[in-house]
């Protein structure tokens, strides 16, 4: 009795002194600012990458539509069949826990940076109750905790994707599988419910968490020639969490988007465990040098840490006698981890800046693992075994405190530029006195009152600003602004538009936004007197072509250019093997424009295309590619009319 209570007063005491080391890794990288629930603004810049806004918009858009079921549905985008937030990475489980409070609030409410936090204490303090089962005391396990705490494709994630730092669930799971093992029990109720959390935080964990539970029941039942109960555990949990995820939404719709034909570009180069380079080529080693990748690879990043790649030879070595017992002991966990390897590197084999080889695979299996189409992640429980077991065997070493301390100081060292660059970019989102957007054009001011956006063309890489905008104001978008969409519902909601366009018919409440200057330029003539038509462009590169009813006549500033007898041409931003931005790459003298009834209009019977006060004689016009006007000019090098203004004489 003495010794259960013991064990359970350094299991708190470990998880407490984790979470406390987790908590400080968050607060050394970023700060106290996000912890603010008032304050948008790191999640409103993009401090790392756009990701971040389409999380904060999924939940904007949630929070302001009326609620329904499934609970984590909201039909205020991909409007009017609606999306789960969980495609949009707003974290489905916080999303409907915190709606009531968001409510009560009022005003702006962000979970995003508490989240963040609690990702960080729960690494550290299950990192701890791990590491506390293959060492003694406290010093060593919270040494190997601060390791975990400071893992860089936990920073990596967290900052790019925040649902994706939920990574204790990783830990969590493999501290059930290892703890159960020594009790030689198969059933955890910690592990049932972490495979249920993992679908309301982010489906990529599901895989990994089930991978480790797969691998408990498997030995047991090898071992005990058990099966019954272990089956009867395992399909309760997936029951329970289908339910969950079904709940949540996770299963409303149609889903035919997505990239399912992406498995292997997202693959897991064979250099990422010592290839330190992280998105935006930030270095996450103060020794080892950038090693090149292709494709996807940047997404499968999985560096280990200058401390675990140093330790590990010698551990290998050192255990080489006890290597064979462990692997038949933990058969099972070998062999879903050698599975999970397998998926993250996929079938396009890729080393370095090169890919070795492609391996022909059915479609219908692409299809199938483009479920999870950036399958290097999947490499993550993997990763955090190759962590322990280096920390373990050090552990065991003579003066192991001595050793796990050296192998935790040489970690955090070579690991530190990064968490200095991630700590700076926290900072500079948290400069500006109000979050940075491109939508500054007075005409968004007149917009507002729209109840309606309606993205006749795919907008999504170019339109987070949009999204935040028209979340702001209380709108609904037919763009669904996430991961998993019905492709064939939305083109026919998008074609439905533009036949009410071409028949003069648009609706009073809806903004018309297009991508596509010549898909404007083809439906803006049936409506021009009853709206405002032009380009708006934006304080950075995003430009967007609008048709907006009931404000015909109106006047807007200079970012607005109205589409009227004066609108300039402009090359169509084309580019293939022979054409570079809409020009002919083997002459330079033959551009080309979407055909259009404006542009024919501009193109027929003159004489010269007027660039910047300069002339340039129009020896042809073809129109024999449908769809396209190729116009050949008398000049020299075509290239310096790209993104001109452009006339007719």
């Amino acid at each position: 009795m003495l010794q259960h209570r013991f064990l359970q007063s350094r299991k708190v005491r470990l998880f407490a002194l984790g979470a406390l080391i987790g908590i400080a890794v968050f607060w050394a990288v970023y700060g106290a600012a996000p912890l603010n629930v008032a304050n948008g603004t790191f999640c409103r810049g993009g401090f790392i990458e756009k990701d971040i806004q389409q999380h904060y918009a999924g939940w904007l858009f949630y929070r302001n539509s009326a609620l329904g079921w499934p609970l984590g549905v909201t039909r205020a985008v991909n409007a009017p069949a609606g999306v789960s937030v969980a495609y949009t990475d707003s974290i489905p489980l916080l999303a409907v826990l915190c709606r009531p409070l968001a409510a009560a609030i009022d005003g702006t409410f962000q979970y995003f940076g508490w989240f963040t936090l609690i990702c960080f204490a729960l690494q550290g303090g299950f990192a701890a109750l791990l590491c506390g089962l293959f060492a003694d005391g406290l010093i060593a396990p919270l040494a190997g905790s601060l390791v975990f705490a400071a893992s860089p494709i936990l920073i990596e994630r967290a900052f790019r994707h925040t649902s994706l730092g939920a990574q204790w669930l990783v830990l969590a799971a493999l501290y059930c599988y290892f703890a159960c093992k020594r009790q030689g029990r198969f059933a955890s109720r910690g592990l049932f419910i972490i495979n249920v959390l993992a679908v309301g935080i982010h489906p990529y964990f599901l895989p990994m968490t089930y991978a480790v539970t797969l691998a408990l029941l498997l030995e047991y039942t090898v071992q005990q020639r058990r099966w019954l109960r272990p089956a009867l555990f395992l399909g309760g949990n997936m029951v329970c969490t289908v339910l969950f995820g079904w709940t949540l939404g996770l299963f409303y719709g149609t889903s035919t988007s997505g990239g399912q034909a992406l498995y292997g570009y997202f693959s897991m180069n064979l250099n990422a465990l010592w290839n330190p380079v992280g998105v935006n080529g930030v270095l996450y080693s103060r020794l080892l040098p950038a090693q090149n990748q292709v494709n996807g690879n940047y997404d499968a990043f999985a560096y280990l840490g200058l401390g675990v790649l140093a330790a590990l030879p010698v551990v290998l070595v050192l255990a080489r006698k006890r290597l064979a017992a462990l692997l038949r002991r933990h058969w099972a966990l070998c062999a879903v981890c050698a599975v999970l390897t397998v998926f993250a590197v996929s079938n396009v084999i890729t080393a370095n800046g090169v890919t070795l080889a492609t391996l022909p695979l059915p479609a219908s299996l692409i299809k199938l693992f483009s479920v999870f189409r950036s399958g290097g992640r999947l490499f993550w429980p993997v990763y955090y075994l190759l962590m322990l077991a280096a920390f373990a065997g050090l552990a065991r070493l003579p003066r192991g405190i001595v050793w796990v301390a050296l192998f935790a100081a040489v970690q955090l060292w070579d690991v530190s530029p990064a968490l200095i660059q991630r700590h700076d970019a926290m900072q500079s989102a948290q400069v500006a006195a109000e979050f940075p957007t491109e939508m500054v054009s007075d005409f968004w001011q007149a917009a507002a009152q729209y109840k309606h956006i309606e993205s006749v063309q795919g907008m999504q890489a170019d339109s987070l600003h949009l999204a935040l905008w028209a979340a702001d104001n209380g709108m609904t978008t037919n763009d669904p602004f996430a991961a998993r969409y019905d492709e064939t519902a939305l083109a026919a909601e998008r074609q439905t538009a533009l036949d009410a366009l071409a028949a003069g018919t648009p609706q009073d409440d809806t903004l018309y936004l297009f991508a596509d200057e010549g898909a404007f330029l083809q439906a803006v003539e049936p409506v021009k007197t009853q709206a405002w038509c032009g380009r708006v462009a934006s304080s950075g590169d995003a430009v967007w072509y609008v048709i907006a009813p009931e404000l015909q006549g109106q006047t807007f500033d200079a970012l607005c250019t109205p589409y009227n007898d004066a609108y300039p041409l402009r090359l169509a931003d084309y580019t293939d093997a022979l054409w570079n931005r809409g020009v002919l790459d083997s002459t330079k003298q033959t551009v080309c424009f979407a055909d259009s009834p404006f542009a024919r209009a501009k193109l027929e019977g003159a004489a010269y295309l007027c660039a910047n006060g300069r002339e340039y004689p129009i020896l042809e016009v073809d129109d024999h590619d449908a769809g396209w006007l190729m116009v050949t000019l008398d000049i020299d090098d075509a290239t310096i009319l790209w993104n001109r203004e452009l006339t007719t004489k």
